[in-house]
């Protein structure tokens, strides 16, 4: 009876080591999601995120130096085309221009009487050509007549020239005037306003931008300044249509347009030995927005390519198999397939 009881167990432990091994090398059934094969449009969209900029801006700069006597605007203020911004203490100038028109009138009456003097040298010159006629005077007092009369001409044209270069230094000494009272170069909003009523400000040189004063957008026209990664840009193209969304307008999204690719990356350090390399991409609106303000967060789609009606299952429905199948992962297949088109 033990004998029996022994080989019974010994079975059993064999059987078991034998489905074990079995099991084990049976691989696991991958789980996937079922869908079935359609038509679909299928779309494919770079992600990037940026802010949102005006498409026009100009940044008012200093054109001359001074003290602001008169700042005409506020930040956040609506100006049109010509308005008065703000006016620069203009008494240098003033100045200037009031002693280059006391040196016009100078050199004027010193033209008079270089004028004087030709003609006083001319009348000499030919009394002593009529007397030289008439053997009254030598050759030497004639020649001496003729050349007296064309120092005075050249005295005359002298005084001419400095005149038209005394001219000359008025209109620049105006032109510096007129620029102590700055008008807006566009209609627009004053986003920005760097200086106060009281400060001085001074003039851009080759080694100083100067002092920007403010700047003022066109808030109606807007783009959405946007980083793409090196290995999506070369997917990027001209006119692509975008999706935009503002973090400042949560529930809207708002269309447009690719108008500008950047040639040059803009390169960012994420380590010791890194960086990450993403060009700047311009994506214009199609639409105003009330209420804007640059600066805001956004995030952009950009529809970079798309196949209307092609066969399509869902993602979570494809898995990967070796090839050729193994013959029993087939007959599960089938029975699989079998048990589906009866459901």
């Amino acid at each position: 009876m033990k004998k029996i009881i022994l080989i019974v167990v010994a079975v059993i432990i064999v059987g078991a080591i034998v489905a074990g091994a079995l099991l084990k090398g049976k691989k696991p059934e991958a789980e996937v999601e079922k869908g079935r094969v359609g038509r679909k449009d299928l779309v494919s969209m770079v992600n990037c995120s940026g802010t949102m900029q005006p498409k026009r801006k100009v940044d008012v700069s200093a054109n001359t130096m001074g003290t602001i006597l008169n700042l005409a605007v506020v930040d956040g203020q609506k100006v049109a085309e010509g308005d008065l911004l703000m006016e620069i203490d203009a008494s240098e100038f003033k100045s200037a221009v009031l002693a280059l028109d006391a040196t016009i009138e100078a050199a004027k009456a010193d033209l008079q009487l270089a004028q004087a003097s030709l003609d006083k040298a001319r009348q000499e010159a030919s009394r002593a050509e009529k007397l030289h006629s008439e053997g009254l005077v030598s050759e030497e007092a004639l020649l001496t007549a003729h050349t007296s009369a064309k120092v005075e001409a050249a005295r005359v044209e002298s005084a001419r020239y400095r005149i038209t270069q005394y001219q000359a230094n008025l209109s620049k000494a105006h032109h510096d005037l007129e620029k102590v009272t700055i008008t807006a170069p566009m209609s627009g909003l004053i986003t920005r306003l760097n200086v106060e009523q009281g400060e001085n400000v001074i003039m851009g040189t080759l080694n100083n931008a100067g002092t920007v004063l403010l700047t003022i957008a066109d808030l109606g026209t807007m783009e959405a300044w946007v980083e793409v990664d090196e290995t999506e840009v070369v997917k990027v193209s001209l006119g692509q249509e975008a999706k935009i969304t503002i973090d400042a307008f949560p529930e809207d999204e708002f269309s447009g347009t690719v108008t500008e690719i950047g040639n040059s990356p803009l390169r960012t350090g994420t380590g010791s030995s890194t960086e990450a390399v993403d060009f700047e991409v311009k994506i214009t609106l199609k639409e105003s927005i009330p209420n804007i303000r640059p600066g805001l967060s956004a995030k952009a789609e950009i529809v970079v390519a798309e196949r209307p009606g092609v066969l399509a299952v869902p993602l979570g429905a494809v898995t990967v198999r070796n090839w050729p199948l193994a013959e029993e992962d087939i007959i599960r297949y089938k029975g699989k397939r079998a048990a589906a088109q009866k459901e």
